[in-house]
């Protein structure tokens, strides 16, 4: 029941991966994607989602690749990048601790951090710690606010649940093996994805381990802390919006940007919550822009 990913078997045919490798620190073994900086430009740190991994920066990376230094990563239990020895590293702090490590280990200090949804989260955290400064943060329908009302009330206890069970990411698993199935969660977002982009998600969910980490880190983030924490972030903030989101409401963005004054929003029409993935062109096109100032003041 599931297939777990093998980098052997399914490596060769993931997007980019040449530019992958691996890095072993204690307690993790990170899969990174790196694409050296061309002489005199700032690099970019890329940081997916929930349940998602290196693949869904696929077309930005070929956008900017040759332009800047692009830096990508599986998040901890997620896709290439093992299952952490302490399930605390899968919490909100947690990750962006173990991903402090991982820049040290690599002497990378991103000048741009770009995060979808709860990678977004992720870069700002980072940014909370102290661990990274970099000129901006870029949120792509970032998840950065706890769910209202009664989803917010049952999600993670519902995660927390889940977590816990060995026998669900195996179900999950078998289940996602129907194209059908897969095709439909995709749906829910609200993005519209070639026949390639949902291949890879439908690789994804039938990973067992992918499955479990996927949950196991929704389980163990505290929202309610991190929104609370929100209003000290120094580092610009730019929310890019997709108005077709049906993951997270767009309300949510509207509501952060009235909360934090160096913040702004820009609207992604026609776009789903994978809007990054749908058109990376638009995407890639606005990080180009924010690296513009950074180039000529160094």
């Amino acid at each position: 029941m599931g297939r777990p990913l093998d980098w052997a078997r399914d490596g060769p045919g993931w997007p980019h991966h040449e530019a992958s490798r691996f890095v072993a620190l204690p307690g993790l073994r990170w899969h990174v994607q790196q694409i050296a900086a061309p002489p005199g430009a700032p690099t970019v740190l890329l940081l997916h989602g929930t349940g998602a991994s290196t693949h869904s920066w696929r077309g930005v990376m070929t956008a900017l690749a040759g332009r800047l230094g692009l830096l990508a990563v599986d998040l901890p239990g997620h896709a290439f990048t093992g299952a952490p020895a302490n399930p605390d590293r899968l919490s909100l702090p947690g990750m962006a601790a173990a991903l402090a490590e991982l820049l040290r280990e690599l002497r990378c200090a991103p000048a741009l951090v770009v995060g979808h949804s709860a990678g977004a989260a992720v870069g700002a955290q980072l940014c909370l710690d102290g661990a990274l400064q970099p000129a901006a943060l870029v949120a792509v329908n970032g998840a950065l606010l706890p769910l209202a009302g009664l989803a917010g009330s049952f999600f993670s206890p519902v995660a927390r649940l889940l977590a816990r069970s060995t026998l669900v990411p195996r179900l999950f698993s078998w289940r996602a093996s129907d194209p059908v199935v897969c095709r439909r969660l995709l749906d829910g977002t609200g993005s519209r994805l070639d026949a390639a982009g949902a291949a890879f998600y439908r690789r994804l969910l039938e990973d067992p381990g992918h499955v479990a980490g996927a949950l196991g880190m929704m389980a163990r983030w505290d929202l309610d802390a991190f929104a609370r924490a929100l209003p000290r972030l120094a580092v610009p903030l730019h929310l890019l919006v997709a108005e077709r989101d049906l993951t997270l409401p767009p309300d949510q963005a509207r509501r952060l940007h009235e909360r934090l004054p160096h913040a702004s929003l820009v609207r992604l029409p026609g776009l789903g919550h994978l809007a990054h993935e749908e058109d990376p062109a638009q995407v890639a096109a606005y990080v180009e822009r924010l690296t513009i100032p950074i180039v000529k003041s160094s």
